[in-house]
């Protein structure tokens, strides 16, 4: 092969003595630059094998002088992930609910820590969009829509942190939220359920009123609902004038929770979740687009009421 060589004339660059089918190759030297790079590429493995984690052995790789592994980085971030919650959690636990929105980087770490625990706590029943029960089927009525703002016992932080914590008709439990819908059947005739009915709708320009449904009203419903159908918080009595239902707003609905009511029931999560994660859940059912201020009642009924933000 060595007496095949030439030197190739175009060129001027010198053969490697073989040829194919008469195409022949030049020796042409790789480029200064390239043997440079693969160099420092050897030099830079060589560094890198001795510093850092590299040759795999029977049990474990080589260690490296530096001591580093992922492993080790990993730990060492998710120690410090642990202590920055922890110091989030302490800040949060000495703030009272209603003094939360003072301070807006606390409130925004409350709202993003509690979508967390509602999508694994809450979502089963309210929806992973806290619209409640959207579904037409009467099996998935009765589940609120935490989007508006319209609140049975109240939509201010402190009120939702009580409703998180006692839960709602919990049986064996005297601080829970309780109210009951009684059952006007055999209580009222047919005809009087209509004109019952008809009142009700009117609240909302859906139906006529007429004097005998305002008289049934007045007497069996008012007392809970109010004259004017607004509902009364302290009970837990719904708006009827506000065109929203928990259990749907059509004639029939409406008959049947006035003869045969249902009465819902929501979990106590302060035997649950610890009071941290209540008072994020709180923040965070709040922030959703129903949430109202907090009023402080002050001592004295001559002293206005201080409305905080």
């Amino acid at each position: 092969m060595m007496e095949n060589k030439r030197v190739d004339e175009p060129t001027g660059t010198e053969t490697v003595g073989h040829e194919w089918d008469g195409i022949e190759e030049l020796d042409t030297p790789m480029p200064r630059w390239w043997l440079w790079t693969f160099g420092l590429c050897g030099i830079f493995a060589i560094v890198y094998v001795v510093l850092y984690p590299a040759l795999p052995m029977i049990e474990r790789a080589t260690a490296g002088t530096l001591g580093w592994s992922s492993r080790g980085q990993l730990a060492q971030e998710m120690d410090a992930a642990d202590q920055a919650r922890t110091t989030f959690n302490e800040q949060l636990a000495r703030v009272p609910i209603e003094r939360l929105p003072d301070d807006s980087a606390l409130m925004q770490q409350a709202v993003a820590g509690g979508r967390a625990a509602f999508l694994v706590n809450c979502v089963q029943c309210h929806g992973s969009g806290a619209a409640g029960s959207m579904a037409s089927s009467n099996l998935a009525k009765g589940y609120p829509n935490l989007n508006d703002d319209d609140w049975l016992w109240g939509g201010d932080l402190k009120a939702i942190e009580y409703t998180l914590i006692h839960g709602i008709r919990q049986q064996g439990h005297n601080e829970t939220r309780f109210s009951m819908m009684p059952a006007f059947e055999g209580v009222l005739q047919d005809a009087e359920v209509d004109r019952l009915v008809d009142h009700i709708l009117s609240l909302t320009d859906q139906a006529q009123p007429s004097a005998e449904g305002a008289s049934l009203f007045a007497t069996n419903c008012a007392f809970c609902h109010g004259a004017d159908g607004g509902g009364d918080r302290t009970m837990g009595a719904p708006n009827l004038a506000d065109a929203i239902w928990l259990y749907g707003g059509t004639r029939a609905e409406i008959e049947r929770q006035i003869l045969r009511p249902r009465n819902g029931m929501m979990p106590r999560w302060g035997e649950r979740l610890d009071p941290v994660t209540i008072k994020m859940l709180a923040a965070y059912v709040h922030s959703l687009g129903g949430g109202e201020d907090f009023v402080e009642v002050a001592a004295d009924p001559a002293i206005e009421v201080d409305e905080s933000s």
